[in-house]
Order: structure tokens, then C-alpha cells, then sequence
């Protein structure tokens, strides 16, 4: 594609809730528009339409960024998301689009913290697990056994013995940084599982993440580290159970974990 995007398999199993905004986009870009006009087209036409949650940022080239503000602080007092060219910032722009509620929170605690301490060397267990949240989260709503085995890191019994109960899991990406990395896959991909509640439907999940997003509980790092392609159905690979007994990829856990 122009402008630094690089060529994308929206027919991939992880990129299904993002492909037809995505793929739209990414195809003014391949036109030749910038990333941040072609996020500002389909943001207008979401507006219009209604077609999503509304998102009331609007996206600019990374020029803007002022040198004395933190990227978080411009972003909280102008409303504006500094968008360069590339993968990364692509998909940012994308989950901006689909997840305004979620990611207007993240950013207001991002800002408050730094308003309370300052940007500093040390970012802290908040600002730390917003940023691992807004790069690496995946969201995920499954059944209590295998929420369980994967906390034990029992791969076996997560992802091959109730390999069936997987039909009716559902997972959505929400970090950029794994978005990205996904457009060329590999095994030791990491994720960080955050659990939705059972039947919670996909158009409350906006919502209901950005009550969700608090400082406390960011600060605790809810976090499932997990391999994103062991999940069942998303790599033809791991149809073999020998695919998850490969302990560099799938650990143990650690005895004191």
C-alpha cells in the first residue's frame, strides 16, 4: 500500500471486526491519502450514519504535536490523535473509530495521572498498564473452565481438551501494537487477555469497557498473557495438540505465580 501501510489480510480470523471499516480505509490510503484524512473521511461518514459509537476526536498529522505537551496530554485537551503513516498508527486511528468510549477513558486516566505526577522517567502501575492495555489487550468472553486452565497456564485443557466449548468464545483485539505485529504472524505473538462479562452483547462492550478501564483495577493488571495463536480456529498450525506443547511459546507456570 502508499504511505508506509503494508499490505493487510483482512481475511484473517483476527482482523473479521475490523475489516470493513479497515479495509475501506485502507484503501483511500492506497489511493494516496494520508492515514489521518482517511480516518477523518470514514469518521465523518460514521457520523452521519451512526454506524458505530460515536467518536468525537479528530485525527491530524503527527506535526501538530505540540514539542511542550506529553502525547496523551494533547490528545485529552485538544481532542485531536497525532496520526503518522505506518501500521501502528493505523490501527490506533481503527480502534479509536470503534471503540471511542473505551479509548477516551484510557486516555483520561493516562492524563490524570500525568496531570498528578508528571511525565517523568517512571511512569507508574497505572500509566504502565494503560499502556500495555492500549498496545497488547484482546478482549475475550468465555466459559469459566477455560478462563480457569488458562489462569493456570494448563494450554492442554484450555485450548485442546475444551477445544468444542471455542465455537461460542468470543475474541476482539483491541490493542494496536498486536494489530500490527498480526499483519505478519508468527507463534510467540503475546496478547493480554481482559475477560468480558458472559452475555454481554458485542455493541455494549464500548460501553461497558470504559466503566470497566478504572485506575484500580488497571493498577491490580488484570492481565492473561496468552499466545493469540493458540486460540482455536485462528492458525491452521494449532489443529495439532503438538502445537501447544511447544514450552517456549506456551509456558508453565512459574511455582509462586
Amino acid at each position: 500500500m502508499a504511505c508506509g501501510l503494508s499490505p493487510i489480510d483482512w481475511s484473517a480470523p483476527w482482523l473479521q471486526a475490523w475489516r470493513e471499516l479497515g479495509e475501506s480505509i485502507g484503501q483511500r490510503v492506497a489511493q494516496g491519502v494520508p492515514v489521518y484524512k482517511a480516518c477523518n473521511e470514514a469518521l465523518s461518514v460514521q457520523k452521519n450514519t451512526q454506524s458505530l459509537g460515536a467518536c468525537h476526536v479528530e485525527f491530524v498529522p503527527q506535526s501538530e504535536l505540540h514539542e511542550a505537551l506529553a502525547y496523551e496530554q494533547f490528545i485529552h485537551q485538544t481532542n485531536k490523535v497525532p496520526t503518522r503513516e505506518g501500521l501502528h498508527d493505523f490501527f490506533n486511528a481503527l480502534c479509536w473509530l470503534h471503540f471511542p468510549l473505551a479509548k477516551k477513558q484510557l486516555n483520561q486516566v493516562q492524563a490524570t495521572a500525568i496531570a498528578a505526577q508528571g511525565v517523568g522517567s517512571v511512569r507508574g502501575p497505572v500509566r504502565d498498564a494503560v499502556t500495555v492495555f492500549d498496545e497488547n489487550a484482546t478482549l475475550i468472553q468465555l466459559p469459566d473452565v477455560i478462563w480457569q486452565a488458562l489462569q493456570l497456564r494448563d494450554w492442554q485443557e484450555a485450548l485442546v481438551t475444551h477445544r468444542p466449548l471455542w465455537k461460542d468464545v468470543k475474541v476482539q483485539i483491541f490493542g494496536h501494537a498486536a494489530l500490527e505485529k498480526l499483519v505478519n504472524p508468527y507463534k510467540a505473538i503475546t496478547v493480554h487477555l481482559w475477560r468480558v462479562p458472559s452475555n454481554l452483547p458485542l455493541a455494549n462492550w464500548d460501553a461497558w469497557l470504559a466503566q470497566d478501564l478504572q485506575p484500580e483495577k488497571l493498577a491490580s493488571k488484570p492481565f492473561l498473557p496468552t499466545p493469540v495463536l493458540g486460540i482455536p480456529g485462528w492458525w491452521p498450525a494449532n489443529e495439532s495438540p503438538v502445537f501447544y506443547q511447544d514450552t517456549q511459546v506456551f509456558r508453565p507456570l512459574r511455582v509462586g505465580n
